[in-house]
């Protein structure tokens, strides 16, 4: 009887302790493990990506346009192109860690430095002016990071709808959050605060930019789900487009005549529909 009695005592503190240390509210709430990150840029080479430049073709770059020093990507800007991910994607969100460098080239030598992040690029390498794929970019520029541009062929194919203020910069609309809806099928939907009096001149700083000076990290974060893409630089939400076509393809990002650095190029998976 006593060694009955001591068994069930000893039941009775081992099931106390497995209650102590079980969260409730991971069991109330079915809490499921946060999605895995993955690297797209793993610090070390290009694998999971392809280089193309203009009249070169894949995978030749004796100028060292793109290369890796210390777990950083540098893109050179000497020659237009980009890199692209073998792979497809959709429904996910895109974080980019980059800054400007100091040298310019080309035609852009004195320009505001330009490059851009392209999302859903499908149909042949350089199907955009030899250089690209036809996609829609997030444009990386000087007083414009977080512009939206149509990379299409001018169809529906290639197209984004977002909200727009009354006034537009020139011809081009610009992102206003609850404004009239727009569609476009090439061209461009500025960011909410790029200065109207924009010029394309290197070291161009509008009054309320909120990328960081030439030299300094920023940080890029695009959310893709379905036909939706959110843009947010620095943590700020800075332009929104709806109705994406196409909604899944390819990554890219540019060279295109300036200097940039590139530490993080991170994908978190996302359901449809999910934020």
């Amino acid at each position: 009887m006593r060694k009955l009695f001591g068994i069930a005592c000893l039941f009775i503190m081992l099931s106390s302790t497995a209650l102590a240390h079980t969260d409730p509210k991971k069991e109330t709430d079915g809490e499921k493990p946060k999605p895995k990150t993955i690297q797209l840029f793993n610090k070390k080479n290009l694998d999971g990506w392809y280089i193309f430049i203009q009249d070169r073709g894949r995978n030749q770059d004796p100028k060292g346009v793109f290369t890796i020093n210390d777990g950083i990507l540098r893109i050179s800007g000497e020659e237009w192109g980009c890199i692209t991910t073998d792979e497809e994607y959709e429904n996910y969100k895109l974080i980019m860690e980059f800054k400007w460098g100091e040298m310019t080239f080309g035609s852009r030598k004195n320009a505001a430095r330009d490059n851009g992040l392209l999302f859903h690029s499908v149909g042949e390498d350089g199907g955009y002016s030899g250089i690209w794929m036809r996609s829609i970019e997030c444009n990386i520029i000087e007083g414009g990071v977080g512009d939206f541009i149509v990379v299409g062929d001018g169809t529906d194919a290639f197209s984004i709808t977002s909200p727009v203020a009354k006034e537009r910069h020139g011809t081009t609309p610009v992102y206003q959050k609850g404004g009239e809806l727009v569609t476009v099928n090439k061209g461009r939907i500025n960011w909410w605060g790029r200065d109207p009096n924009w010029k394309d001149v290197l070291g161009f700083r509008g009054a309320k930019d909120v990328d960081k000076p030439v030299g300094e990290w920023n940080k890029l974060e695009c959310v893709v789900k379905g036909d939706k893409i959110d843009i947010y630089v620095n943590g700020k939400l800075v332009n929104q487009a709806i109705n994406v076509r196409p909604s899944k393809g390819k990554i890219q990002v540019q060279s295109e005549g300036a200097e940039m650095f590139v530490r993080r190029l991170d994908m978190i998976p996302l359901k449809a529909g999910k934020k």
